[in-house]
């Protein structure tokens, strides 16, 4: 090949290296995500690295080959049905989805794209599935918890301060999970010893006055069932249980290492992994309808000696052998 000819076929090579490189490029992939809960809240990071880590373990790289469209709703009633409408407006290929109130918005403005839950109670119950095997439609996900849950809660704060006779159990009413939660709790209390008062809380301002008038009575305990509006306002609960020296049991490990006395729960931010997983399954093909909801594998017991000590409490040693983590 004579020098002249080897440039011009060198050229036309080069001219064609981008548009080579334009066709090797990943399809963008678009996730949406609606958490409700808010974006600074470190363990709504925990959830969104948990997420983000199943995906690349799937071999899906943010911008790269995927984006994901974050709404953070701050446990607002309001946030979260116009963040479902938005996020159903950019015809996401699938939404991911956080707690039952969430996705009862989400279920007003979408019943066609596919839609993975987690941290959700009681689909089946809250009418959002047909059957855990087999879930129909447009959704699929992770449960957090059972309907049973209740009674085990009952069972730990009762375990943890044997001189409770009264629990209040404190819950956020939209959410059609909790009032299974608290049906379990009341069902066991004659087996445990222990009387129940529901405290049914629709915003922040109510958590004072349902907490102050339960604990004006003796030998009190609390139970706080899961819910966005709970877990924004933790902080503030865990304060008021302390003021009221009320022992209480939570639903996650992020109530106990911000103060609170036990809480009993899965790890929510494997819980986002693992959704990375359908997440991954309906983007290659698979159909949310042929993906059974799946259930926690795994809970964990979690105890704060130093609220203990401040409440006055000797844990059980049985108590503390079963403990997936001792804060001291």
């Amino acid at each position: 090949m004579r020098r002249r000819e080897f440039i011009t076929f060198v050229g036309g090579m080069a001219a064609s290296w981008p548009l080579v490189a334009r066709g090797q490029q990943a399809t963008m992939r678009r996730v949406g995500v609606l958490f409700g809960t808010t974006e600074n809240d470190p363990e709504t990071k925990r959830r969104v690295e948990g997420l983000a880590q199943g995906l690349r373990e799937a071999g899906w790289i943010e911008d790269h080959n995927i984006h994901l469209d974050y709404r953070f709703a701050g446990a607002d009633p309001d946030r979260m049905r116009r963040y479902s409408i938005e996020i159903v407006a950019l015809a996401p290929d699938v939404i991911v989805v956080h707690s039952n109130d969430c996705l009862a918005a989400l279920r007003q403005a979408n019943r066609t794209i596919p839609t993975v839950f987690a941290q959700v109670g009681d689909p089946v119950g809250s009418g959002f599935v047909e059957s855990l095997a087999r879930p129909g439609g447009n959704l699929t996900g992770f449960t957090s918890f059972e309907a049973g849950i209740g009674g085990k809660w009952l069972q730990t704060v009762k375990e943890i301060a044997p001189g409770i006779t009264r629990t209040l159990v404190l819950l956020d009413e939209k959410i059609g999970a909790n009032l299974e939660f608290l049906h379990a709790a009341e069902s066991a209390t004659s087996a445990i010893g222990v009387t129940v008062t529901a405290g049914p809380i629709q915003d922040a301002s109510e958590l004072e006055s349902s907490i102050a008038g339960f604990a004006a009575g003796p030998t009190g305990g609390l139970v706080v069932l899961p819910s966005p509006l709970v877990a924004v306002n933790r902080e503030r609960i865990i304060a008021l249980a302390a003021q009221y020296r009320l022992p209480a049991v939570y639903p996650f490990r992020f109530f106990a290492n911000s103060g609170g006395l036990v809480s009993y729960g899965v790890d929510t931010a494997d819980l986002y992994r693992r959704a990375a997983s359908y997440v991954d399954r309906i983007l290659k093909g698979a159909k949310p309808a042929d993906l059974p909801v799946q259930q926690p594998t795994k809970f964990e017991l979690v105890i704060n000696l130093k609220t203990a000590k401040a409440l006055g409490l000797e844990i059980p040693p049985t108590l503390l052998a079963r403990a997936d983590q001792v804060i001291d």
